[in-house]
């Protein structure tokens, strides 16, 4: 059984005959202790707080049965590791569709809703490993006057909370969405109109991080971390 935040995805998802339903993934509506498995790719480095990220792994723990398992996938600020760059950083120069953001299991997602509050204990964690984290131990310059920085696709990350852009390819804009415009080569003034662009929240993880907050759940233990093609990964248990 699959959810997304989408409906237009969960739509596709019943076209092709799988079972999948809209929904927030910080408040899934689906028994405590039901599932053998759960999967999480992608989603919760677009969470904009060390709250809301552990919340979405706590509801992942909630939903697994004593003994069964999670795998959680987030996109790494580390995009070249133990000298070998990510596929993502590979595909720089030859991706003739290079203004389409996308790394392993990106997708569209919206952020989600604001969901159950957290314990007091669990919030004060979170904004210290916030902290910690945001050192210059992963590289990562700190965010300054609250506006983020925009990513420049298939580049090194140098910041761990920023925009990604994605130029939507054969659409028809709506007449309040914002349009990128640029100079037209060659030293005129005109301006050309492009697709529209929007922009994705992302908070890149770096080494050890999502497995430190994986940790501070005393529910569940962690299986396995690793690191695959420019994403942390880890595989959890539930006690």
């Amino acid at each position: 059984v699959g959810c997304d935040r989408s409906k237009n995805l969960v739509d596709i998802c019943g076209e092709k005959h799988f079972q999948a339903f809209v929904c927030d993934a910080l408040s899934v509506p689906i028994r405590s202790g039901s599932c053998d498995a759960c999967i999480s790719i992608a989603v919760i480095h677009h969470f904009s707080t060390a709250e809301r990220r552990l919340a979405a792994i706590r509801e992942l723990a909630r939903l697994l049965r004593p003994g069964g398992t999670a795998l959680i996938y987030v996109w790494a600020m580390e995009q070249e590791y133990k000298n070998q760059k990510s596929k993502y950083l590979k595909e720089k120069n030859g991706n003739k569709n290079e203004d389409k953001e996308v790394n392993p299991g990106t997708d569209q997602r919206q952020l989600g809703e604001p969901g159950p509050d957290n314990s007091s204990q669990d919030s004060a964690w979170s904004d210290q490993l916030l902290n910690v984290m945001k050192d210059e131990s992963c590289g990562a310059k700190p965010v300054a006057d609250f506006r983020l920085p925009v990513h420049t696709n298939r580049t090194s990350f140098h910041s761990q909370d920023l925009l990604v852009p994605w130029h939507l390819k054969g659409g028809t804009k709506k007449k309040e969405e914002r349009v990128d415009t640029v100079l037209v080569p060659g030293g005129f003034k005109e301006l050309q109109e492009l697709s529209p662009v929007f922009h994705r929240y992302y908070h890149v993880f770096c080494e050890g991080e999502l497995e430190a907050v994986c940790r501070s759940l005393d529910c569940v233990r962690v299986q396995k971390s690793y690191y695959d093609q420019g994403n942390w990964c880890v595989v959890l248990e539930k006690l």
